[in-house]
């Protein structure tokens, strides 16, 4: 399963092989790694090294160092594909308007692209998401989750792989500014009636229309944490 490593940056290779080990789901999300001692005896490394690599996989948001209970997989073998990427294109020190930008490049293309490809059941599925959000609305509880797997399943139904691991690092590193604006009740139901649009819109095969009103989803919670955009171009 684990393997010795070469002395030179032996770091990096112990971060290879984990990380190997969660894209495969040999290592699985809530699993504990073996002890620091362990882990030096089976890589053949100092244990210096072996927290150099802790180190880097806790700055990937992989794992978890948990003091005097071990290091515990955070991730699983999709977020392990995701958020690596996140952390190599963007940085919390981004401004987030920034980052939104790209998102409004990205997602209203995902929609579209969902209303051409997306299956029966992937619709059915989208649905389901839907449905979980309005109750978890109705009941007053956290819709960070069924937020997430809308976004996440509708990137799946694009079809398209790299647009798919953008979108989920960029979902990934918004996650706290959306649970924050998802607590506000009137947003949460902007948010979701804004979901019932594009979801309309893919059931219809409307590819335009999906990508209008993803479009305008993104643009009214972007209006709604931005109060006042920056810059001025031209374009805007």
């Amino acid at each position: 399963m684990l393997k010795a490593v070469e002395k030179r940056r032996a770091y990096e290779d112990i971060v290879k092989q984990i990380l190997t080990l969660i894209e495969k789901g040999r290592l699985k999300k809530g699993d504990q790694l073996p002890t620091e001692r362990e882990l030096s005896d089976t890589f053949k490394v100092s244990r210096a090294t072996v927290r150099e690599a802790i180190r880097t996989l806790e700055s990937m948001r992989l794992v978890e160092s948990r003091q005097g209970n071990g290091t515990y997989v955070l991730a699983s073998s999709e977020e392990a594909l995701v958020q690596p990427l996140a952390a190599a294109l963007f940085s919390e020190k981004d401004d987030l308007i920034d980052i939104f930008s790209v998102r409004r490049i990205i997602e209203p293309y995902i929609a579209q692209l969902a209303a051409s490809y997306g299956t029966h059941d992937e619709i059915k599925e989208l649905e389901e998401i839907l449905q979980g959000q309005a109750k978890a609305l109705a009941g007053r509880s956290n819709m960070i989750g069924t937020d997430s797997a809308f976004h996440s399943s509708l990137a799946r139904m694009a079809k398209n792989r790299v647009l798919e691991r953008l979108l989920l690092a960029i979902v990934d590193l918004l996650a706290q500014t959306r649970e924050e604006y998802l607590q506000n009740e009137e947003r949460a139901h902007s948010s979701l009636r804004g979901h019932q649009k594009v979801l309309a819109a893919i059931k219809a095969g409307d590819c335009a229309a999906a990508k209008e009103a993803m479009l305008h989803h993104l643009d009214s919670v972007e209006g709604l944490i931005f109060k006042k955009r920056k810059g001025g171009g031209r374009c805007d």
